[in-house]
């Protein structure tokens, strides 16, 4: 699972977008891009029991990012989390990366044309790294690089007696590679910003051979064949040569595929700097020229989104200032109100523009313009244009800059709630009660049985634990003409021949440190195990121990809540939490009576029901949505439940209630998920001197029922 980033749009709540397995009618498990909202379901969506409790309990959009879900866990954009097989996935694209390379090395050695291929990957420190007196220490992409060339380039030198076989024999794998990044303060290999003209780099004969040295890059004298770069070579670096690219990192949509494919899209030229161009190859040409982009994601959605950035980049966009291209458009005037651009303010810009020299008869802005605007010496707005001008330069630069557009003009609130503060239901004196109550920190201790756990465990993992077999589907095609492609084959490979045997895995200590056992612990548990379901490593070792360690700490987490026990602190939480940082967005809010706050969030069409029936009903007298700050503690993850209430006196058991909302009473809440709701009961259920009582509810009525059934 991967969080490739967080949607924001105006008028609607942010939107996660979340690649995922998902079994397809076909029965195939396929990667895909998704988008999630609050509320939604990887499991439901992806139809693989893996992806059970991973329900979107929070998108936040503040700094990088991050998503929670219900059981507990929280992932940061750009983080993967539970990929059973990302390093064996960028084994077998290095793998394949070195078999493209050395079969097209073979065809283009006797042309007398050096043959290069570039890795971009998303971690220097996976390259290499340092340790603690300083040195340099081999990433894995290093070690596992010269693992699979050591072992592939055998099966090409075979003949002794070959120019090529001697040139491959020449060189040792630790020869044949380089990274070029940028470099830190203490001389460290570092991820980069590299921008164009820059001249940082990771160290002088890497940066002078890659960068400056081209003539020596591509003569046969030289060994490096393979580069890895982080993001310095994504601008400012050509290089005709390189006929592979392979990225080492999940896809990010915020990268065009056209970027990284560019450093490849060139003709080549021999040992001499010949170009081998139609003059030199006549039809030839577009046999040697080929770029081979070995990409980790499916074929048909790479090419698609490759087909698509290259639509949009052929598009025609504005090229010219016209008065349809500023009527209408949305900027902020000098007060920082939002101001729409009217048919006379528009037809005044062109005048503007025209009499000042800064268009030209085809309405083109001219160089006078940016010389002027370099100066800072604009000719100034008349008083008409005056209180929005700031804006109307702001458009006028985004016709040759259409980034510029991107945050000029805010939300202007129209779909926003008004300032959402705390009202007289707050201060009433059946809130007050209730939030004395309520308004707490807890900290737990459990006391459990070892060996009752590891009994459990045992059972448990005899009983359910499964591990598919690790294999990958290779897609090959090829572009055919300007956008389309087409001739694909497909391949489905178990990982029988990628040399994973020097993978050293810590099973014991993964599942220790996942589960919070000791290892002794977990070697009894492995121990007790059936043999046929222990030797299920072997199918997938990442797997394995995923699988392993989550029934671990489902049946860990049922002994817990039958132990736990809860102690109240002194440390309590303050009002400010209710209220939000921002203005809510009408379409995901109610107004309400009874509510603490004016308008009430929800996050599903269940929680926008309750909200109505609490606000509507007369023995209800306050209530409030807790915000997902208020956290009780529990062993597998912090929880926070969904409602506090307070009812009339005399009309139910408890006046006080806390109330987590699920769809449906079939339901069935597990492992984690479960445990915190069981913490919850055993705090709040438990203690004879806490007036609050809770439950799990799906609706009003359904309220009623447990609230009085609750001792």
């Amino acid at each position: 699972m991967y969080l490739d980033g967080i949607t924001l749009s105006p008028n609607h709540p942010p939107v996660a977008r979340i690649e995922l397995e998902i079994k397809t009618a076909a029965g195939a498990i396929r990667r895909i891009m998704k988008k999630f909202n609050v509320g939604g379901n990887l499991k439901t969506v992806s139809g693989l029991a893996e992806y059970e409790g991973f329900v979107v309990s929070e998108i936040n959009p503040r700094g990088k990012g991050f998503v929670t879900f219900t059981n507990g866990v929280t992932i940061n954009c750009g983080q993967v989390i539970g990929d059973t097989s990302e390093e064996t996935m960028q084994r077998v694209q290095i793998r394949e990366t070195i078999v493209a390379h050395l079969d097209k090395e073979k065809e283009l050695f006797y042309r007398g044309i050096k043959c290069l291929s570039l890795f971009f990957i998303d971690e220097v420190a996976h390259y290499r790294s340092y340790n603690s007196e300083g040195g340099e220490v081999k990433g894995r992409f290093q070690k596992i690089f010269e693992e699979e060339y050591a072992s592939i380039v055998e099966d090409y030198t075979s003949d002794p007696n070959s120019d090529y076989v001697n040139y491959l024999n020449r060189y040792t794998p630790e020869d044949t590679h380089k990274g070029y990044f940028s470099i830190d303060r203490r001389g460290r290999m570092t991820n980069s910003s590299l921008k164009r003209g820059s001249d940082s780099s990771d160290d002088i004969s890497a940066y002078e051979l890659i960068l400056k040295n081209k003539e020596r890059l591509l003569s046969f004298d030289e060994p490096t064949r393979f580069i890895f770069s982080h993001s310095a070579l994504r601008e400012g670096w050509d290089n005709p040569n390189v006929f592979q690219i392979c990225t080492l990192r999940h896809a990010n949509s915020t990268i065009a595929k056209r970027q990284e494919v560019g450093r490849g899209l060139r003709i080549c030229v021999d040992k001499n700097g010949v170009r081998q161009d139609r003059e030199q190859l006549g039809e030839d040409v577009h046999e040697v020229n080929v770029l081979t982009v070995i990409a980790n994601e499916s074929y048909s959605t790479f090419t698609a989104a490759l087909q698509r950035e290259t639509r949009e980049a052929l598009r025609e966009r504005t090229v010219a200032a016209t008065t349809n291209y500023f009527l209408g458009r949305k900027i902020k005037d000098k007060q920082g109100n939002i101001h729409e651009i009217t048919d006379t303010e528009a037809s005044r810009i062109i005048v503007y523009l025209a009499d000042n020299g800064y268009i030209d008869n085809n309405s083109h802005i001219t160089e006078k313009y940016h010389t002027d605007k370099e100066a800072g010496t604009l000719a100034a707005f008349d008083n008409f244009l005056q209180p929005i001008a700031n804006g109307v330069v702001a458009l006028v630069n985004a016709i040759f800059d259409p980034k510029a557009l991107d945050n000029m003009v805010e939300d202007d609130d129209r779909n926003k709630t008004e300032n959402n503060v705390l009202n007289a239901n707050y201060k009433s004196k059946e809130f007050q009660q209730l939030w004395k109550e309520l308004n707490h920190k807890y900290v737990y201790t459990v006391h459990y049985n070892s060996e009752d756990l590891i009994e459990k465990a045992i059972s448990a993992l005899n009983k359910d634990l499964t591990v598919t077999k690790l294999q990958y589907v290779r897609e090959i095609g090829t572009q055919e003409d300007t956008i389309a492609f087409g001739n694909t084959q497909t391949k489905i490979r178990e990982l029988t021949d990628i040399s994973t045997s020097q993978v050293a895995y810590d099973l014991v200590g993964d599942i220790a440190r996942g589960a919070r056992l000791t290892r002794r612990t977990v070697v009894s548990i492995l121990q007790g195990m059936d043999n046929n379901k222990l030797m299920l490593f072997k199918n997938n070792p990442e797997e394995f121990i995923r699988n392993c360690t989550r029934i671990i700490r489902e049946q860990k987490a049922t002994m817990i809540v039958e132990h736990i026990k809860y102690d109240m602190t002194d440390e309590t939480y303050d009002s400010d939490i209710f209220v939000p940082e921002r203005k809510l967005n009408y379409n995901k809010t109610i107004e309400a009576n009874k509510h603490i706050l004016p308008y009430v969030a929800y996050d599903s069409d269940k929680e926008r029901e309750f909200a109505r029936a609490l606000d509507g009903n007369e023995d209800v007298v306050v209530y409030a949505k807790l915000p997902r700050s208020f956290k009780i503690p529990t062993p597998v993850g912090n929880y926070a439940p969904d409602w506090a209430i307070a009812f009339k006196k005399g009309e139910v058991n408890h006046i006080f209630f806390v109330a987590e909302t699920k769809g449906s009473l079939g339901m069935e809440l597990r492992g984690v998920e479960l445990a915190k709701t069981d913490c919850a009961k055993k705090l709040f259920n438990n203690i004879p001197t806490n007036n609050i009582r809770y439950g799990v509810v799906n609706d009003f009525d359904n309220l009623y029922n447990i609230i009085n059934d609750i001792e």
